[in-house]
């Protein structure tokens, strides 16, 4: 993920110099080397100096880094950080860090490839400036959307940052369905992966609701209209459902776990 931002920022040539804390040699060279960012000897060297301080880390990690950073942080006054931690509350992390200017995202993989969807918050203490600034630096990997109530960067997570996974595994299914049916895996996989890509392009190009774009598709008595009746009688739409809201459940269990 934080390579996506990186890889984003420079595609955008966004003003911005930046410095990257990673403990593995090989890939701290690699990004030396693919986006010219410079390389810190720690995370507290990292925040020196800096405007924006990302914490790209899993939510089990909070704790460690706060632990290296809050001493300098304490000595930083115009610093804010960026989170991308799911399920981890601004006031967790601004418990932790020592510091009340926080922006909060939740990006998902597609930003890899500059088609992200990123859901974002900010504490009241942000500037103007470092908002537009954000708003500038999601919009470079993907499209963003800012929010007012943080609840709905946690339920962005479930649907959002999680949803590709629901997708991936809804592809392999076609592709499975093809191969039994006689396709070879290459080209099941080639027109699966084309036509979600294609359905999700029309979706958003036409506006229309999605409901409305699959009635155009479904012929009385068709094919279209078995295959609908097939995954309603699987319950597929409820299990699409259940999938979001146990993600959602998740995401507050890890708030848990990481609060204080």
């Amino acid at each position: 993920m934080a390579e996506a931002i990186i890889s984003g920022m420079r595609k955008a040539d966004l003003d911005a110099t930046i410095t990257v804390s990673e403990p593995i040699a090989d890939r701290a060279e690699f990004l030396t080397n693919t986006y010219g960012v410079f390389i810190a000897c720690s995370n507290a060297n990292a925040v020196i100096g800096a405007d924006l301080a990302v914490l790209s880390v899993k939510p089990q990690q909070l704790a460690d880094v706060a632990d290296d950073i809050t001493e300098t942080v304490a000595k930083l006054s115009d610093i804010t950080f960026m989170s991308i931690m799911a399920g981890v509350q601004s006031q967790t992390i601004i418990d932790q860090i020592g510091c009340d200017r926080l922006i909060r995202i939740m990006a998902n993989t597609p930003s890899q490839v500059g088609l992200g969807a990123t859901a974002w918050t900010t504490t009241p203490t942000v500037s103007d400036e470092m908002r537009d600034f954000a708003a500038k630096m999601l919009s470079s990997f993907g499209e963003q959307i800012y929010f007012e109530d943080e609840k709905l960067v946690d339920i962005a997570t479930a649907l959002s940052a999680s949803g590709p996974a629901y997708v991936f595994v809804f592809i392999e299914a076609l592709i499975d369905a093809a191969v039994q049916l006689g396709m070879t895996n290459a080209d099941a996989k080639s027109l699966a992966i084309q036509m979600v890509l294609g359905s999700a392009a029309l979706a958003k190009e036409t506006g229309q609701h999605p409901a409305e774009l699959r009635n155009m598709v479904t012929s009385p008595g068709g094919t279209t209209a078995a295959a609908l009746s097939a995954l309603e009688n699987a319950n597929f739409r409820k299990a699409t459902i259940d999938a979001v809201l146990a993600a959602h459940q998740r995401g507050e269990e890890l708030a848990k776990l990481t609060d204080g």
